[in-house]
């Protein structure tokens, strides 16, 4: 089995990426690309409604197989709604669940829970002007120095929970033969742990507690062929993010001017160049008579708001890129530029490939600035609003994964949750197919984070040290006859951190449904995860059955 490195200072946890939608301005890349800005997707051109509200009983029985063989039972009531609702300029797909489990004999299994994601797309003025807005509801669980998607059942004191909120309008018009497109959003994020603060080699690490964000852009721009031979667009913008954790703010301003040469009917030179001003910067923590930081009752260091901000990262001037736009058809889209920004070479781009609405393919490579909660509304305003969540059958987390027509199939990753900001760069991809009754769904991603911390405070040895992580996602389900269907799927997540330890992720899972009326259906379930990790003095696994009642409404 492939091993990683368990970045042993940090939390993880399941947090959304985009698939890699082509970007809502087509002519030129976003210079933004990394803090994010609307998918810019249409909502499918079709009527569909699927509203389908549900209650479930469950009996679980979970066993630990590693360290020990401790075995609880205990009873999972559980209600929810799946929506997905489509028409010419508007869309919404929702899944929200609602779980309270009952243990026997012991309070630590007694739980409730409300996992789920929602991305909708309202039009105002159809074609025009609309609102879109996103939110994520998840957990995961969390040891000392880490955390993995393991079942959190077993143990739920590790139990982490994720939230993440966005909203905000989003315009395309003409004025004339120009074409004016806009963007504004605000965020907010959260991350819920116990044991917040986690020691290692003497460094204190304080992770993500809460942030808001707040994106807006502004383009204007005239195709190639309409005034001139080439294309022409000048884009202004702007992102912020203030984390809590000690008062950081990640601030990025910008201007730019693009122009777009065509050279075949379906192959463009695209080239933009511009100006920048990139600012990350944070107080430090609160100390005590003997100059130690101050940990607060959340478990988190203390911020001294009387102590001045401290810069961690300051780059202005000239940011440039040139790259190749290519759309043989409206089914195949490719954007890549390679440039200069952040005092650095960047590159980037997507890929999308739809041959038909039973198939997709998607490919995005990312380079930006932010924080943790940045990377989240991120994820999901790329995230299309036509799409199906895939949940662990046992458990009913959503765990990231989605099935949908727009060319995206994952939006789930596995990240650090240091409340650092950091220059996030990596690569995502995701693949569906539907073959007769059989839908399946995959998606692999690669994401590397490089911490920013100011000098003079706490988080001062953070600065430069790197978490990468490493995933693969997978679900797939059959239809049976006209009245059963089988679903299963897995993950394997491998870390490599600051600290020299390796951690592995592995889980699967598999389900039976058997209708036993039109609306009461029958099911059973099962699912294995095995963690490995060289933070713990001993590996984790364990197995989980279900068998269960659900009514849908």
């Amino acid at each position: 089995m492939m091993r990683a490195r368990s970045f042993a200072t940090a939390v993880m946890v399941a947090a959304l990426a985009s698939a890699g939608a082509v970007p809502a301005f087509a002519q030129a890349q976003d210079p933004s690309q990394g803090q994010g800005q609307g998918s810019g997707d249409a909502p499918a051109q079709r009527g569909n409604r699927v509203v389908q509200p549900y209650i479930e009983v469950s009996q679980i029985v979970s066993a630990q197989i590693t360290p020990g063989s401790d075995v609880v039972t205990f009873t999972q009531i559980a209600a929810g709604v799946d929506m997905n609702l489509q028409g010419r300029h508007s869309g919404a797909a929702v899944s929200v669940r609602y779980e309270r489990n009952i243990g026997y004999g012991s309070d630590t299994i007694d739980t409730t829970t409300i996992s789920g994601v929602a991305r909708g797309t309202l039009a105002l003025v159809p074609n025009k002007l609309s609102l879109e807005a996103g939110a994520l509801a998840s957990r995961s669980r969390v040891d000392a120095g880490g955390g993995t998607t393991v079942n959190p059942l077993v143990r739920d004191n590790n139990e982490s929970r994720v939230y993440s909120a966005y909203a905000g309008p989003s315009l395309r018009t003409r004025v004339g033969d120009v074409g004016v497109e806009g963007v504004a959003r605000v965020g907010y994020n959260r991350f819920e742990a116990d044991n917040a603060l986690v020691t290692q080699q003497g460094q204190t690490v304080d992770v993500f507690d809460d942030s808001v964000t707040y994106l807006g852009q502004l383009r204007a721009g005239v195709r190639p062929g309409e005034v001139l031979p080439v294309g022409l667009s000048v884009t202004a913008g702007g992102f912020q993010e203030d984390i809590s954790n000690l008062d950081q703010r990640v601030r990025d301003l910008y201007v730019r001017g693009d122009v777009t040469v065509p050279l075949t009917t379906s192959l463009a030179l695209v080239a933009g160049a511009g100006y920048e001003d990139v600012e990350i910067s944070s107080r430090d923590a609160l100390r005590d008579a003997n100059g130690a930081p101050v940990i607060g009752s959340d478990g988190r260091l203390v911020t001294d708001t009387s102590a001045p901000r401290r810069l961690a990262f300051d780059v202005d001037g000239l940011l440039w890129d040139v790259g190749v736009l290519w759309r043989p058809s409206s089914r195949t889209s490719l954007q890549a530029a390679v440039g200069r920004r952040y005092d650095s070479t960047t590159y980037y781009g997507t890929f999308t490939y739809n041959p038909s609405e039973r198939s997709s393919f998607a490919v995005a490579l990312y380079d930006g600035v932010s924080g943790f909660g940045g990377q989240l509304n991120n994820s999901l305003a790329g995230l299309g609003s036509d799409f199906q969540a895939v949940r662990n059958p046992v458990t009913g987390d959503f765990g990231g994964l989605v099935s949908g027509t727009q060319g995206q199939a994952l939006v789930g990753a596995v990240g650090s949750i240091r409340s650092a900001a950091f220059r996030g760069r990596g690569v995502r991809a995701s693949y569906q197919r539907t073959l007769g009754r059989t839908t399946a769904a995959l998606g692999a991603g690669y994401d590397r984070r490089t911490f920013i911390a100011a000098a003079g405070t706490v988080l001062a040895p953070l600065n430069g040290i790197v978490d990468e992580s490493y995933y693969l996602t997978g679900g797939l389900s059959r239809e049976i006859g006209q009245s059963a269907n089988i679903t299963t799927n897995a993950y394997v997540n491998w870390f490599d951190g600051a600290g020299n330890n390796d951690l592995t992720a592995v889980g699967a899972s598999a389900a039976y449904n058997q209708s036993i009326t039109q609306r009461l259906s029958g099911r059973a379930a099962v699912s294995v995860d095995y963690l490995d990790s060289e933070f713990t003095a001993q590996d984790f696994a364990v197995a989980t059955a279900l068998l269960g009642l659900r009514y849908d409404f």
